[in-house]
């Protein structure tokens, strides 16, 4: 599985082609610099350097579309992140083969068990906030990576697509606003197709005009957001937002805090009230893979017909 990730490889900052790499999940400190690698297996993972990790995926069969995951906060990359990847491919595989190609974007969060989960938050906000940085560079390289003269030669027309969940939203938001402020365009070019918002742990004015998300909405063709309001993960973000006097409603609470100012062409919304304990009964928060029987959430039914259809 291919991956991108700001961690700090225990090898040292300096990328290198072929390098071996390992990470010390108990580091995270926030890095400017991007990683792209391949993962070979459990705990195995090798860099290939950013021109030849695009070429690959250029070079993947026309039809199939690439969807970038940015998790949540308290996630490991082995026993959390790989695993919603995996879940995610083999639904997508599922219902048409070769369509979808997950590739995971690995931010460094903390991980220190449920005991730790409301400690670890505040560390994490900011730690996803600031890795926007990080991942504006992402951006900037596949900008200068297309305009190159052989790109341009013969062209990228690859579909992409992003699925962010929880605080990897903030991350979204912040990647999209630091490179727009970075390149001081008046808005941001439309490289994605669809941007799924899933019980999104930011404000939820965040994609109003004159907030740092509305470059969010310029980055897709359609925006799509759930939310869920009996999200227990939702509840605890206010509450730990308030101890820090941030007192805001959450996106992946409530839906958009007021849809009329939002382009109806392009944002759709979503309650999945309705099940999203079915797939999370702890805290009905991670509810877009499958149940403890394997059967899959609506939404990735849904994401794939977006994908591929609209």
């Amino acid at each position: 599985m291919l991956f991108i990730t700001s961690r700090i490889p225990e090898q040292g900052p300096k990328s290198e082609a072929s390098r071996w790499l390992s990470f010390d999940h108990q580091n995270t400190d926030i890095s400017k610099w991007v990683y792209f690698c391949q993962r070979a297996g459990q705990g195995e993972y090798q860099e290939l350097t950013a021109a030849p990790f695009m070429a690959r995926l250029k070079a993947l069969p026309t039809q199939t579309q690439i969807l970038f995951l940015l998790h949540g906060y308290n996630n490991h990359m082995e026993r959390h992140v790989f695993p919603m990847a995996h879940t995610l491919q083999v639904q997508f595989d599922r219902i048409a083969p070769n369509a979808i190609m997950v590739v995971p974007i690995i931010w460094p969060c903390d991980d220190d068990g449920r005991l730790g989960m409301i400690d670890d938050y505040w560390d994490d906000q900011l730690a996803a906030t600031a890795s926007g940085l990080a991942f504006s560079r992402l951006l900037a390289m596949f900008d200068e990576w297309r305009r190159a003269p052989e790109q341009q030669a013969s062209p990228c027309k690859r579909s992409m697509n992003i699925l962010a969940h929880s605080m990897g939203n903030r991350t979204l938001i912040s990647t999209f606003h630091h490179w727009h402020q970075h390149v001081g365009l008046d808005t941001m070019p439309q490289w994605f197709r669809h941007i799924f918002m899933v019980a999104a742990d930011v404000d939820n004015q965040a994609l109003e005009p004159q907030q740092p998300g509305r470059s969010v909405l310029d980055a897709a063709k359609q925006v799509h957001i759930y939310y869920a309001a009996d999200d227990l993960a939702m509840a605890a973000s206010k509450v730990v937002n308030m101890r820090h006097r941030t007192i805001t409603r959450r996106l992946g609470m409530t839906g958009p805090e007021n849809l009329d100012v939002l382009p109806a062409h392009k944002v759709t919304v979503t309650d999945c009230d309705a099940f999203n304990d079915q797939f999370d009964p702890s805290w009905g928060h991670t509810y877009f893979l499958t149940d403890d029987n394997g059967h899959p959430s609506p939404l990735i039914e849904q994401m794939m017909n977006k994908m591929i259809r609209d």
